[in-house]
């Protein structure tokens, strides 16, 4: 027994060290150069794609392959949230109206909708904060042959980004095994979020409902798993098989001050669970370094 927690620790150790490493490193050298450092020592197999920087002094930003078009996964929520209260700010849709849900609307994978009873009542306004909180499959799909797929991809095309795109409703397997996925980019999904942080689309109301609904993301793995105890993050996360990304404001406290970063992560190749740890180290790095600017 005590050989196997010797073993554990002795395992534990470098990467202790190596962790310890960084974060000083990040005290005391320019962004660029903490993080080129960290993913020079990444397995080879791991691709990362990574879009940072300060919402309070542009200047200071890192672009890692951010205009690589990934898997989307859950991320591609965001763009659907937009489009959502897009149509709130035009009237036309009501987030307090009650939707009837069938039994032929549910899907599986993440979500909860799935388990309510035929002909169940749900606002319009609950599925869309179980859509972002518990990435709800079946509130997306509600949304998405509601809004409509070729009006959300032209929301998305209207505020400038041209490689994101939706393709397919959550869980159409046979769609992504004939190549129909949906895509994005890191650094396109990081300007999408900068322009809910900057009241840039829909209206100031409906954008601070949106930070508050990102802010309640109950999947707490990857870009807050490192921060320091209570920091605030508002973000949109998504899981594959082969890919895991982040999407957040990060609320860094340095004193009394606060000092925003966005960081928009995607890591594909590797394990989940290394690619959890990938971006969370990636945060603490970026956390460190922006809160000492």
């Amino acid at each position: 027994m005590l050989s196997a927690v010797s073993n554990k620790v002795g395992t534990l150790l470098p990467t202790l060290f190596l962790f310890l490493s960084m974060v000083t490193n990040a005290l005391s050298q320019p962004l660029t150069d903490s993080l080129t450092a960290y993913i020079h020592r990444l397995p080879k197999n791991a691709r990362i794609s990574i879009a940072t920087k300060s919402l309070a002094d542009s200047s200071l930003s890192f672009y890692e392959r951010a205009d690589e078009r990934v898997p989307s996964a859950s991320v591609i929520k965001l763009p659907i949230m937009i489009e959502a209260m897009e149509r709130v700010k035009a009237g036309t849709l009501d987030l307090d109206e009650i939707h009837i849900l069938t039994d032929s609307e549910k899907t599986g994978g993440d979500g909860v909708l799935k388990t309510y009873s035929h002909r169940s009542r749900v606002s319009y306004r609950d599925m869309l904060r179980l859509m972002m909180v518990f990435s709800d499959n079946t509130a997306t799909n509600i949304f998405i042959n509601e809004l409509g797929r070729d009006a959300i991809n032209q929301r998305i095309r209207q505020l400038g980004l041209t490689k994101s795109q939706l393709n397919r409703v959550m869980m159409d397997t046979l769609a992504a095994r004939q190549g129909r996925d949906n895509y994005v980019t890191a650094r396109e999904m990081g300007q999408l979020l900068e322009k809910i942080y900057r009241k840039q689309v829909a209206t100031p109301e409906l954008c601070d409902q949106m930070i508050d609904i990102l802010k309640q993301n109950e999947d707490t793995k990857t870009i807050p798993s490192l921060l320091p105890k209570g920091t605030v993050v508002a973000h949109k996360t998504g899981t594959l098989t082969n890919v895991r990304g982040d999407v957040g404001v990060v609320y860094a406290k340095s004193g009394n001050q606060t000092k925003p970063f966005l960081l928009s992560i995607f890591v594909e190749g590797i394990a989940q669970p290394e690619a959890e740890r990938i971006i969370g180290e990636v945060a603490f790095i970026c956390y460190s370094y922006y809160s000492h600017q």
